[in-house]
């Protein structure tokens, strides 16, 4: 894990880096987090693509399982892994663990264009080479930043880290455009874009970037680590399998293996916590959850994020299985302009999170940290009461509001919690708030697919029923048809697919119209609006009731926060490198400069800029 301050006895600094150095170091970091972000976001919109590629049928239950992993097997690993990469890199050097990220991601780049086989085998290599390809992105993530740290000197640290991180977030709805237009042509492209950069950035890297801080070596907590990976992940795979159909129930929270990995995760993780408190070098630091500010801080910074995680996703389905259709727009074209259209949501962080930090830094945080959790609840709310088939200017201000309220909240809320620590603490405090961050994004996905299948599972059987005894299918197979999984006609929408060709077969030859109106682009979009609206709604009232328990939380924070702020006041740029994980991964950490001497060993400049 990143060390925030230095040890100052046992260790020589070494010399000083020259001013290029730290602009080669900018650059790579920089387009090593661009390449990570930009082929997270890209895969997501492309899967429709993908699935089309290796002819997976999404109707089948079996089938369910990889389309979730594909999705969020890489930000499983990267949640487990981050904080120990983070450690291994300062035992063994930053910069050598981040060539082995920066190599790692592009050889499983191009393992995973290399894709020749169709069904579950081609599923099962894709989701394997992206496991693998999340632990490159982990090693990535996990000492870019303290490579900048080690890298620019005290006064230029912020700029450093701002610029690294705004790249992030432009990366992850970069990836959505650039997903829309390449998947159409060949999925396989997806992954081929980030390989010249990855094998350029590769050999840069290696050949250019070098080890220059001062920091102390630490041992590895091996316990801790294994508890925390093993409990994380068990935990994690039963949340993702319990969305999944299980014998006659619509998900499958009551299978037996579901529950024993849940609570067998949840026993990993108590196991985890009594470790730390008896190891001298521990994972994580406990007793910083005696701090209020801190454990009121990080709580509302995990509700928040379970309240969007899985905003992207309902957007997604939202835009590509309903509204662009209705809208004549083909299947085809649909990823690239669900991308186009949900621009918004990110430029609105983008324009409110420097904002925030920078007012925060003169009016103090609560006022932003409450308001932003307060105007994200408002928009959620407003989202609901959205039409299915809505008016894209209404629906474009609301999200824009949404990433407005979410760069207001991030920003200072991130701020006040490293400010509330000790310095000798950040780093550690840095890394388990990103953790956090990253478990609670695959919860949240978990809870807002769960909500929504609940939805769709109240009104979907009857709904499609009649519409489909409406348009002259006999009652008995429109009866069979009906009591299709919630998940798979939720994810049939994802992934723009019309399931009734496939469905009704040789009926559709008996219909009136030869089926012509039930294979349309617009019957399956117009057929599930209502249902999926109702499930809809019920996510988002999870969303808004999550964001104003973090509103509560954020007033928690201010006045015991005030005791560390006066000393130890973190700069915009840093306050920015902390929130890139909000734009879609949450991966880096933040790594605050020593009160008394730099990365080179010497007194910063305290000067004013």
């Amino acid at each position: 894990m990143a060390v925030a301050n230095q040890s100052r006895a046992g260790t020589s600094p070494q010399s000083a880096p020259s001013s290029r150095y730290k602009w080669i170091a900018l650059s790579n970091t920089t387009l090593g987090v661009l390449m990570v972000t930009i082929n997270q976001s890209i895969v997501l919109i492309a899967l429709p693509d993908v699935f089309r590629g290796i002819h997976l049928n999404p109707l089948d239950p079996g089938n369910t399982g990889y389309l979730l992993w594909m999705m969020m097997g890489f930000m499983v690993v990267t949640a487990v892994l981050v904080v120990m990469f983070g450690r291994l890199g300062d035992m063994f050097g930053r910069v050598r663990m981040y060539n082995l990220g920066f190599a790692v991601f592009s050889l499983c780049s191009i393992m995973l264009s290399l894709t020749w086989m169709d069904g579950d085998a081609g599923a099962l290599w894709l989701i394997g080479w992206r496991i693998v390809q999340g632990v490159g992105g982990a090693l990535l993530f996990a000492n870019s930043t303290a490579i900048l740290t080690d890298a620019f000197p005290v006064r230029q640290r912020g700029t450093a880290l701002g610029i690294n991180s705004i790249a992030a977030i432009a990366g992850s709805f970069l990836g959505l455009v650039i997903g829309g237009v390449l998947a159409p042509v060949d999925w396989k492209a997806i992954f081929l874009v980030s390989v010249p950069f990855g094998i350029f950035g590769t050999i840069w890297a290696y050949v250019k970037l070098k080890d220059n801080g001062v920091r102390r070596r630490a041992r590895m907590d091996w316990w801790g680590n294994a508890t925390f990976a093993v409990g994380l992940i068990v935990l994690l795979v039963g949340i993702t399998y319990g969305i999944q159909p299980y014998g006659t129930g619509v998900m499958g929270w009551g299978n037996p293996w579901v529950i024993a990995a849940l609570g067998g995760g949840v026993l990993l993780l108590a196991l985890f916590a009594w470790i730390e408190t008896k190891v001298d070098e521990p994972l994580f630091r406990l007793e910083l959850f005696r701090n209020r500010a801190f454990l009121a801080g990080n709580v509302a910074s995990l509700l928040t994020a379970l309240g969007r995680g899985g905003l992207q996703f309902m957007l997604i389905i939202w835009l590509q299985g309903i509204w662009l259709p209705l809208h004549g727009y083909s299947f085809e074209e649909t990823p690239l302009w669900a991308g186009i259209y949900m621009i918004p949501l990110t430029v609105g962080f983008l324009l409110s999170a420097p904002v925030s930090g920078w007012l925060s830094d003169r009016f103090g945080p609560r006022m932003f940290t409450v308001g932003g959790a307060l105007v994200t609840a408002a928009s959620f709310y407003a989202l609901m009461t959205l039409p299915t088939d809505f008016g894209y200017g209404v629906f474009a201000l609301l999200i824009l509001i949404n990433g407005v309220g979410s760069g207001l909240f991030s920003s200072p809320n991130r701020a006040e919690i490293m400010n509330s620590v000790p310095a000798e603490s950040r780093g550690v405090g840095a890394g388990m708030t990103a953790t956090f961050q990253n478990s609670s994004m695959v919860l949240s996905i978990g809870v807002f697919f769960s909500l929504m299948i609940a939805g769709l599972a109240q009104s979907l059987p009857h709904t499609m029923h009649d519409e489909l005894v409406a348009q002259g299918v006999p009652a008995a197979q429109a009866e069979g048809i009906a009591q299709l999984p919630p998940i798979a006609v939720l994810f049939a929408a994802f992934l723009g697919y019309n399931p009734f060709r496939q469905l009704l077969g040789g009926i559709l030859d008996r219909l009136p119209d030869g089926g012509a109106h039930l294979t349309s682009k617009e019957f399956f979009p117009h057929l599930i609006a209502g249902p999926f609206h109702q499930g809809l709604v019920i996510a988002f009232w999870f969303a808004v009731a999550a964001c104003l328990v973090a509103a509560l939380s954020s007033l928690l924070t201010d006045r015991v926060g005030r005791r560390h702020r006066a000393a130890a006041h973190e700069s915009l740029g840093s306050e920015l490198a902390a929130v890139s994980g909000e734009a879609g991964l949450a991966g880096n950490e933040l790594v605050v400069p020593d009160e008394e001497f730099d990365a080179q060993g010497a007194a910063p400049d305290t000067r004013k800029p």
